[in-house]
């Protein structure tokens, strides 16, 4: 009997909030204001690349787009905004983005399934105001955007088989005028397994306007 399940090939965006949970302890209405211009930055750039969110939770958002090279032109602009905004230190939030292309489940307009949990194990895996990206992301857009890409090797999410191929995008600040990218060795390094922390979708969202 085949599935009412939907399923779609898709590109998928996690983003998540480093030192969130630090900045409320020290002042809650700072914390809230910073998040929310945060939320803005996010929403102006996915609205600009033709992307849309899909789901919120917390300090946190997944969005989806039509294309992997918006996709990840969306990410640099975001960083490159946020990075830009002049923030107290001990006040700053900076976010992780880690972007998938795969296959996910469509729950009217929420998006579930391994490729949106393997997003999120990228930006759980990425550095504040970093980016990661899959092997299947880095295989359409490498040549295709005036960055650099850094191979970090294989990774080992938590509840996944498989190891993932993870490249870094590097040189968020400047722009080439042609992108050269050395291949990396296919011989994976023996890299220990890392262990990310499930997403987990929550019943908060991001707070209103």
């Amino acid at each position: 009997m085949p599935s009412d399940i939907q399923r779609k090939l898709t590109t998928i965006l996690a983003a998540d909030a480093a030192g969130y949970s630090r900045v409320m302890e020290l002042n809650e209405e700072e914390g809230l204001r910073t998040l929310k211009a945060a939320r803005a930055v996010f929403k102006k750039f996915i609205a600009r690349h033709h992307g849309r969110v899909a789901n919120t939770a917390g300090d946190g958002l997944i969005a989806e787009f039509p294309s992997v090279v918006e996709a990840v032109q969306c990410a640099i602009e975001v960083q490159r905004e946020l990075g830009d905004q002049r923030q107290d230190p001990e006040m700053a939030i900076n976010f992780r983005i880690g972007i998938h292309l795969g296959d996910v489940m469509v729950d009217g307009k929420d998006r579930l399934g391994e490729g949106v949990n393997l997003a999120a194990r990228l930006q759980s895996m990425a550095e504040p105001g970093g980016i990661l990206i899959s092997q299947q992301v880095y295989d359409q857009v490498r040549g295709k955007l005036t960055v650099g890409f850094d191979y970090i090797g294989e990774r080992h999410p938590k509840n996944f088989s498989e190891g993932v191929q993870v490249y870094c995008v590097a040189n968020m600040a400047n722009a080439y005028p042609k992108m050269h990218i050395p291949e990396p060795e296919r011989a994976t390094p023996n890299v220990a397994p890392q262990s990310a922390a499930p997403f987990a979708a929550k019943a908060s969202s991001w707070p209103d306007d």
